[in-house]
């Protein structure tokens, strides 16, 4: 059991979990859920972990069928600049491998900002905390869980 599904327990919030064999060769982590799972990629949201130009790490999550818009998650988040953070801190931060991050379940409490377009899409998917399992949820859910404010962040 990841640290998110213990979270989802302890906040007695519905979800489901999906796994797929994961491909150690796979470089885009979500798309690779999506398609294994025969899911939107609308759907599918992958979390990224971002350092703003004050040196704080921010979470931003984007379906996995865009990029993330680095200048409107610096505006979102109050800082001029934001850039991908070191994978190294990225994992020490949240207690994840890269390609296994998940949004719930994180080490620290980071302020996180998620595209927009989560607003009603129910069910979300977003990882599970390892590399090749999902977690279904409602929207309203995840935002709940993780504090997010909902902001246009993919492009």
């Amino acid at each position: 059991m990841t640290p998110a599904i213990k979270a989802l327990e302890r906040a007695r919030i519905a979800y489901q979990l999906l796994e797929y064999p994961h491909d150690p060769r796979a470089q885009a982590y979500g798309l690779e859920a999506a398609e294994a799972l025969g899911l939107a990629p609308q759907s599918v949201f992958k979390t990224l972990l971002a350092k703003l130009d004050d040196g704080r790490l921010v979470v931003a999550m984007v379906p996995v069928s865009a990029q993330l818009d680095f200048k409107a998650l610096a505006r979102a988040a109050g800082a001029r600049k934001a850039s991908m953070a070191e994978p190294s801190d990225a994992e020490r931060a949240t207690g994840y491998v890269l390609g296994g991050i998940s949004p719930l379940g994180q080490k620290k409490r980071l302020a996180t900002y998620i595209d927009a377009s989560a607003a009603g899409r129910d069910p979300l998917y977003v990882s599970g905390g390892r590399r090749g399992l999902e977690i279904a949820l409602a929207s309203a859910d995840l935002i709940a869980l993780t504090g997010a404010k909902l902001t246009p962040l993919a492009r």
